[in-house]
């Protein structure tokens, strides 16, 4: 681990707790990633734990146009001349004593992913921790009207029975890697158990997909052993989908196309083409991987 990458906050006591996991980027489409980590840091009386230094790992001065430059810049808010906000990118842990469960949000890093993969199981090692979970998202052809499917990939075949009894289903994948792939790589031989939640969530709700981050809570309300309260979760998540359907009531074509996905999702049907949906999603832009 790097010198000084970081520091360690506060030295709770807490009995082999489970460490919950979000990365911005690859995998937090509709923020479902860093959304339900946001919402488990608000409603679980958390304390900060500790933070991993962000200068060693980004990249801040990427060449190009301001557009793709501005991908890598740290944000800042000025006001009347005055610099208001000045922020580096942010990897903090936090910790709820009454839930026993470490929460991190954090960046992936461009820089040394070794490096902060040790920053991250020196955590788990300090604090006992029995098992790692990612939450992430991608995109996929799931309607917007149903709870998202979960998929999951495992750092030993030991923990699949786990995951089986929550009625996840298993990743198969082969392409470019993420930070989180390069963690369950390395988990087992270092002595931690971890696996990934990653819901497959509407390719055409753009921002932030809230029913989406409510049916990972919920989940993981059962796989944790924990009750987040979704009570005011639940009323954005309807009112999402209201808006949601009342766009696609606009458009008739579209909405045909939705049912059609409702029905193979009722009937657990997975190889669907859906070719006009995908088409549809191409011409606004909407990319699937």
């Amino acid at each position: 681990m790097l010198p000084n990458a970081l520091t360690i906050l506060a030295k709770p006591e807490l009995t082999k707790p489970q460490m919950v996991v979000a990365f911005t980027g690859w995998m937090d489409g509709g923020d479902v990633s860093t959304g339900t980590i946001e919402y488990l840091v608000d409603h679980l009386e958390t304390q900060p734990l500790a933070e991993i230094d962000s200068e060693p790992f980004y990249i801040f001065n990427f060449p190009g146009s301001m557009e793709l430059s501005a991908l890598f810049r740290p944000h800042a808010r000025i006001e009347d001349g005055l610099v208001r906000e000045y922020e580096f990118p942010s990897n903090t842990f936090h910790f709820s004593p009454s839930s026993n469960l470490i929460l991190f949000s954090g960046k992936e890093p461009n820089f040394q992913w070794s490096a902060f993969v040790d920053c991250m199981f020196v955590v788990a090692q300090q604090f006992e921790v029995s098992m790692i979970w990612f939450i992430g998202s991608v995109a996929g052809m799931v309607p917007h009207t149903r709870d998202a499917r979960l998929y999951s990939t495992v750092s030993h075949e030991s923990l699949k029975p786990q995951l089986e009894r929550y009625g996840v289903r298993f990743t198969n994948y082969e392409g470019p890697s993420s930070m989180v792939t390069h963690m369950l790589a390395t988990a087992h031989e270092r002595g931690h158990d971890m696996a990934t939640l990653v819901a497959e969530i509407p390719a055409y709700v753009q921002g932030r997909n809230v029913r989406s981050i409510e049916a990972v809570i919920k989940r993981l309300n059962q796989v944790l052993g924990v009750e987040v309260n979704l009570g005011d979760l639940r009323a954005v998540s309807d009112e999402l989908e209201k808006k949601i359907s009342e766009a696609v009531d606009e458009q008739p074509e579209l909405g045909e196309l939705i049912q059609k996905l409702e029905e193979d999702y009722d009937n657990e049907i997975f190889d669907t083409q859906m070719d006009d949906l995908k088409d549809w999603l191409q011409q606004k832009g909407i990319r699937l991987d």
